[in-house]
C-alpha cells in the first residue's frame, strides 16, 4: 500500500519512518505545504494520512477526490464547518477521521461513555489535558473527544478552566496543560463523596498515534466511500 504523508513537522516524520519500517506499506511521499509542495506532486497514492493543519483540508479534499483516494484525517483544530466538509467528503471516498490515533484513547472514550452515566448522579466530572509546549489548540481534540463521550446529549455545561467565585453548577470542567515536550497525557477525573476515580492515559511518544494511522488506513483502502471514525476501524 502507498501512503502519501500530508505534514511535515514531527510527526510526519515518525509517521513516514514507520511506513517504510513496516510490511504491506510503502511511502509515496512526505509532503510539506510549509515548503510550498503538494499532494499534488505525487502519484500512484493508495491511502492519503493528514497530520498537518486545518489551512491544508482543501488541499486534501481536492486529491483525495479527483483520485478517489481514501483519506485518514489526524489533524485536529478543525472549525465546524471543516468538519462537516470532510464528513461530506465521506459521500466520495472512504475518510477515517479522529481527534486522536491511539488504540487506548479510542478504548478510554469508549469506557469513559459507559461509566459515566452509571455516575453522573452523585460524581463531578473533570477532564484534565496536558501536551508540550508547542502545540497550537487548546483544548485538545481528545479532550474534546472525552467530553462528547461523556456528556453526549449536551446534559451538562462545559466550563473552560476556572476564575473567580462561583458555585459548581451540573458542569464538566475541561483544563489544558501546555508545557516542555509532554507527548499527550489525558484524564478524566470522577469526584464522589469520599471517593475518587481517575482514567488515564498517557503518551510515551508519537509512534502510538502513528501506528493507529497506519490501522486506519488499512482499514480505509479496503472500505466503501464512507466516513468512519476509529470506533468503525476497532470495534466495526
Amino acid at each position: 500500500m502507498n501512503v502519501a504523508v500530508l505534514g511535515g513537522g514531527a510527526m510526519g516524520h515518525v509517521l513516514a519512518q514507520m511506513i517504510e519500517e513496516k510490511d504491506g506499506f510503502a511511502l509515496a511521499g512526505m509532503v510539506d505545504p510549509l515548503k510550498g509542495e503538494s499532494l499534488a506532486d505525487l502519484d500512484d497514492v493508495d491511502v492519503v494520512i493528514d497530520f498537518s493543519n486545518p489551512a491544508n483540508l482543501p488541499m486534501v479534499m481536492a486529491y483525495c477526490e479527483e483520485n478517489k483516494c481514501p483519506a485518514v484525517i489526524a489533524t485536529t483544530g478543525f472549525s465546524d464547518e471543516e468538519t462537516a466538509k470532510i464528513q461530506a467528503l465521506g459521500r466520495e471516498v472512504p475518510v477515517v477521521f479522529s481527534a486522536n490515533y491511539s488504540l487506548g484513547i479510542n478504548v478510554m472514550k469508549r469506557v469513559v461513555a459507559e461509566i459515566t452515566p452509571i455516575l453522573e448522579d452523585t460524581f463531578d466530572i473533570e477532564i484534565i489535558e496536558k501536551h508540550h509546549n508547542k502545540k497550537l489548540d487548546a483544548p485538545s481534540g481528545t479532550a474534546k473527544m472525552l467530553l462528547s463521550a461523556a456528556n453526549p446529549d449536551g446534559a451538562y455545561d462545559h466550563v473552560y478552566g476556572r476564575e473567580g467565585n462561583r458555585k459548581r453548577g451540573k458542569e464538566i470542567g475541561i483544563h489544558a496543560v501546555r508545557a516542555g515536550s509532554i507527548a499527550g497525557e489525558h484524564t478524566v477525573l470522577y469526584a464522589g463523596d469520599d471517593e475518587l476515580l481517575e482514567i488515564k492515559h498517557t503518551a510515551g511518544s508519537k509512534k502510538i498515534f502513528a501506528a493507529g494511522a497506519l490501522k486506519a488506513a488499512a482499514f480505509a483502502a479496503e472500505a466503501k466511500s464512507g466516513y468512519y471514525t476509529m470506533e468503525d476501524v476497532l470495534f466495526g
